[in-house]
């Protein structure tokens, strides 16, 4: 058997010592080395354990760690928000996925090189790397029931510890680490490595096809949309796309290719209209409600996406609107509440100038207006987000001078809660509507009532957000991500 035994209680596979690094690519090749290594030992042990052969002693591997030690008050480029720490002191973080994460991580590393004048050290951390996430890729093996097994699984290797993956972090209740570090990156590896999961699972396409720009919807009819651009976007070899994927990663790189669907349809259906370098977008149907978003949102963020909007349907609240008419939200009203525990209800969601320009900018070259032309089709205020989709059925007094007070123009079940979560893990965010009732004014969400004007703006209204993300991508990450999205105490990694 490979690896070796430590203090005759586990084996553990050999791995290289910490080393300083100054060359960013480099160290992020010890840290795929690292992984490798972990990974591959822990899976061959997991495929002698099945097959009969129960190791002597349990099995061990750890995820890499990037730790920097800065020694200056020195002040770094005061015009990123990112890219480096606080205050002298040691600042470490847990790795996984280095593969998928490379470019990020040469990145994120360079800039603290770069901005700090010091290595950073690239070894094994202390952490445990969980059997489930070791053999995740691996489709030839899945990991078998409690019981299944002659004995514990969890007596020979270590398991997913729910106690440690949480959002300590990114809420800003954590701390410092137990070796009295700080924290680097606002994710831990096991959290990372729970989400990734979750993602496979909810959107059934694996998480290396995820774009660096998410659009999120509510109704199937974008999801048409979405592949009919893609497919028309795949016959413009200028257009710079280079393929479309679907659920069950089914891909294509041709406009009349076949587009294969899974078995039954996942919780969340997602599409991948990719570009090198992940400067693509994805389209992902959250369907309804703030639970789904926020799980959603939850998992997607451990990608470090530059951007996620909402272009959703939502309830009308003026009596100036039309069915089909734009809501550009600048501000949110959040009674959806699955985020009360982890962002305060008296936190703030600003609007973010360069996500709301984006999308202006957008409308205006979808629709070719602009001006105090461009107001007969789209309002710009409070977007309300409840957790109660038959909220008319109830007393409205409360809930309608709620709204009255807070100036909202319009409800939906699932922009604030986006927005709120960009908001708490630092991705920017924005929201773009499409008016599809008005409760308020007797015209309710039934079959028949759309109008010509309302079936034209729904069929403009993915394309406005393909735009605006269009826009987005040609833009600096230093302006895309906002010092709004950044505290005082904040990690290094973006």
């Amino acid at each position: 058997m490979t690896g070796t035994q430590e203090a005759v209680s586990h084996l553990t596979p050999d791995i290289p010592k910490h080393e300083a690094f100054l060359d960013p690519k480099a160290a992020v090749g010890r840290l795929k080395e690292i992984y490798s290594a972990g990974t591959r030992f822990l899976t061959e042990r997991f495929q002698e354990t099945i097959d009969g052969n129960r190791p002597p002693a349990h099995c061990r591997a750890f995820y890499p760690e990037i730790r920097l030690t800065c020694s200056s008050f020195a002040q770094a480029d005061s015009r990123l928000s990112f890219g480096h720490v606080a205050s002298p002191g040691t600042y470490t973080t847990t790795i996984t996925r280095p593969d998928l994460f490379e470019n990020y991580l040469i990145q994120q590393i360079g800039l603290l090189i770069e901005n700090h004048g010091v290595p950073v050290m690239i070894g094994a951390s202390e952490t445990p790397i969980p059997v489930h996430f070791a053999v995740a890729g691996n489709a030839s093996l899945s990991i078998p029931q409690d019981g299944a097994l002659e004995f514990p699984l969890r007596d020979v290797f270590d398991v997913p510890d729910l106690s440690t993956t949480n959002d300590d972090i990114v809420n800003g209740t954590a701390g410092r680490h137990a070796d009295g570090s700080g924290p680097l990156a606002l994710f831990t590896a096991q959290r990372v490595d729970y989400s990734l999961a979750r993602l496979a699972h909810y959107t059934a396409t694996r998480p290396e096809h995820f774009q660096n720009h998410i659009l999120f919807t509510n109704y199937q009819f974008y999801v048409e949309e979405f592949e009919a651009y893609a497919r028309a976007m795949l016959a413009d070899p200028k257009s710079g796309y280079t393929s479309f994927v679907g659920p069950g990663n089914a891909e294509i790189s041709r406009p009349n290719g076949v587009l294969k669907g899974t078995a039954s349809t996942p919780q969340m259906p997602t599409y991948h209209l990719k570009r090198e370098g992940q400067s693509g977008i994805t389209l992902v149907n959250i369907g309804v409600g703030p639970s789904n978003a926020k799980t959603a949102t939850d998992h997607i963020a451990v990608l470090r996406p530059h951007a996620w909007l909402m272009v959703g349907h939502c309830a009308g609240l003026r009596n100036s609107q039309r069915l089909g008419d734009f809501v550009l939200a600048h501000a949110y009203l959040r009674e959806d509440h699955v985020l009360d525990d982890d962002i305060p209800i008296w936190v703030p969601i600003p609007p973010l100038a360069e996500i709301q320009i984006a999308l202006e900018d957008a409308v205006e070259d979808v629709t070719a207006l602009e001006g105090y032309e461009l107001k007969r089709i789209m309002r710009t205020g409070t977007v309300a987000t409840i957790d109660n989709r038959n909220w008319e059925l109830r007393d409205q007094s409360g809930p309608v001078q709620r709204l009255s007070q807070s100036r909202a123009v319009a409800l939906d079940m699932e922009s604030a809660t986006i927005a709120a979560n960009g908001f708490r893990f630092r991705v920017p965010y924005g929201t773009l509507l499409c008016v599809s009732d008005k409760p308020l004014h007797g015209e309710l969400k039934l079959p028949g009532m759309a109008s010509d004007f309302y079936k034209t703006q729904v069929a403009r209204h993915l394309l406005i957000g393909i735009r605006a993300m269009e826009k987005l991508r040609e833009m600096p990450l230093e302006r895309i991500h906002s010092r709004k999205l950044r505290s005082f105490e904040e990690t290094a990694f973006l």
